[in-house]
């Protein structure tokens, strides 16, 4: 049979299926290890003699570097003794990618149960790779709201995603690493080059996540576990199967391509979790109260538009409604709605102040997203919103640079205030809202309300970012250029930038963005 006779086939397959979401196969029900349990490891022993000190209070890290997030995760792969627990949105067949599949592969041969938890669409092209992972007696890999059709062809997996577009579109958006249910990291980080400063890519992301130990991590493996045995996560067996010792050949493969981790950065201080380093990162932890928030799982398989109940927003409602004087959000990208611009004048009344900090069209890795945010920029000003653009080459003194080789921001935060921040997955934009499923922490904290606000105001410094303001009635770009400020009168960003951003507002798919 021909190539195209078989897409054909799947294609006209797909067609036939049911709107359901939901495949209907035998899986088994598992869970993270509890809190008790935990303690019987490396790690728990270590998170919990550290947490005695700070009765129900909770070790958190900001985690502001790519090769520090990146040595952490290997570092909690490589002390794990019973289970490792990863979802994500992204993985790369890339150097991170590779390396950190190498870790989990490792922990499988030393006993330790893993549980690799994918976004289905993380898994087009590597399906085979992941497959020969798959084969480990102690590895087990999902993937979320599958597409069930052409999984072997690029336009074929989407031409099947449009059949059932109300459906397929929903994403698994969360990210979690987690180990033994000790130690946790959460944020906006993928699993993939741009995520941790590979040195050779062409896109390096600045990101934040957070470390965190304490009674916060049995919460983030609950919400893995709520995910994990959702009839929406599908073994990856049920699509493709490797033989049973497929994983012998790609852990060869894996450790023979070790020297591309040179392509990473430096290793960490952080490497390991022993001694003067494992002692250096307790002490390097700020201890806070803090709420583990996630959407529920019934969200990506509802009809329609799911009930706000089931939302990560209706959970931040209190911290909302609790506003006194300013709100900080950095989002790579951000959709305004009129309810959000109708909410900012409600803040504006109220005496409150919104600074937002996102993307210039010049840095974002999916201009055309940029279209449906730029038209509410006038609205956002004139209701008194301190509005930052990241530039794409803060080093460079040329602005109209159109290079792919970008640097871009990938960042999802709030500050409420001072003392109270929320950190995880969720972009500023309805698919975060009601479409893609997120996570995050919420953390009362002073230490890193403070942090946090100091580094947006890194990122909103002149020299790294546009200030947009209003100007008799139009939009100026202020920043800095070898040491001299610069108003720019037309937004930067080339011919091809303004294009796609452009061409997304004639399609009127706002709320799916």
């Amino acid at each position: 049979m021909t190539k195209g006779k078989r897409l054909l086939l799947a294609l006209t397959g797909a067609m036939l299926l049911p709107g359901c979401a939901t495949i209907e196969v035998p899986r088994t029900y598992s869970t993270a290890l509890d809190g008790d349990a935990s303690t019987t490891t490396y790690l728990g022993a270590w998170a919990q003699q550290a947490a005695k000190q700070h009765e129900e209070l909770n070790g958190l890290r900001l985690l502001t570097e790519g090769p520090v997030a990146f040595a952490l995760r290997v570092a909690l792969a490589e002390h794990a003794q019973k289970t490792l627990d990863v979802q994500t949105y992204i993985f790369g067949n890339d150097h991170a990618g590779r390396a950190l599949l190498k870790r989990m592969l490792h922990a499988a041969q030393r006993g330790v149960r893993v549980r690799l938890l994918l976004d289905d669409t993380a898994s087009l092209g590597k399906q085979d790779m992941l497959a020969a992972f798959d084969s480990h007696p102690n590895t087990e890999v999902r993937v979320f709201n599958p597409i069930p059709a052409a999984r072997r062809s690029w336009l074929g997996y989407h031409l099947a995603l449009a059949v059932d577009f109300e459906h397929r579109h929903r994403r698994m958006h969360n990210k979690l690493w987690l180990a033994d249910g000790a130690v946790g990291i959460t944020g906006g980080r993928n699993l993939s080059d741009e995520y941790f400063e590979v040195a050779d890519s062409k896109l390096n992301f600045n990101d934040l996540d957070v470390l965190a130990i304490g009674p916060v991590v049995d919460a983030l493996s609950e919400s893995f576990d709520d995910y994990w045995n959702y009839p929406l996560a599908v073994p990856l067996r049920y699509f493709v199967q490797a033989p049973p010792a497929a994983w012998h050949d790609l852990l060869a493969e894996l450790n023979a391509s070790g020297g591309q981790e040179r392509a990473l950065s430096a290793p960490s201080p952080v490497q390991r979790l022993v001694g003067e380093a494992g002692q250096a990162l307790l002490a390097s932890l700020e201890w806070a109260p803090v709420i583990a928030l996630w959407d529920r799982p019934e969200k990506l398989d509802a009809e329609g538009y799911p009930a706000l109940e089931l939302t990560l927003l209706d959970q931040l409602g209190d911290a909302f409604r609790s506003l006194k004087r300013r709100l900080l959000i950095i989002s790579p990208f951000v959709v305004p709605t009129p309810a959000s611009i109708r909410y900012q004048e409600t803040l504006a009344e109220r005496g409150i102040t919104l600074t937002l900090l996102t993307n210039s069209l010049e840095a974002m890795d999916h201009p055309s997203l940029h279209g449906a945010y730029a038209p509410w920029r006038p609205a956002l000003l004139a209701n008194g919103a301190r509005l930052f653009e990241l530039r794409a080459a803060p080093e460079a003194e040329d602005e109209s640079r159109t290079s792919d080789d970008i640097s871009s921001l990938h960042i999802k935060a709030m500050a409420f205030d001072d003392e109270r921040v929320f950190i995880g997955s969720m972009n500023a934009d309805p698919r975060a809202v009601w479409w893609n499923s997120e996570i995050g922490l919420l953390v009362d904290s002073p230490a890193l309300g403070q942090q946090l606000w100091s580094l947006a105001e890194q990122g909103m410094d002149p020299k790294r970012s546009y200030r947009v303001r209003l100007e008799d009635g139009r939009l100026i770009w202020q920043t800095e250029v070898a040491g001299r400020r610069v108003t720019l009168e037309k937004e930067p960003g080339g011919a091809w930038r303004h294009f796609q951003s452009w061409t997304i507002r004639l399609l009127n798919i706002e709320h799916l963005l």
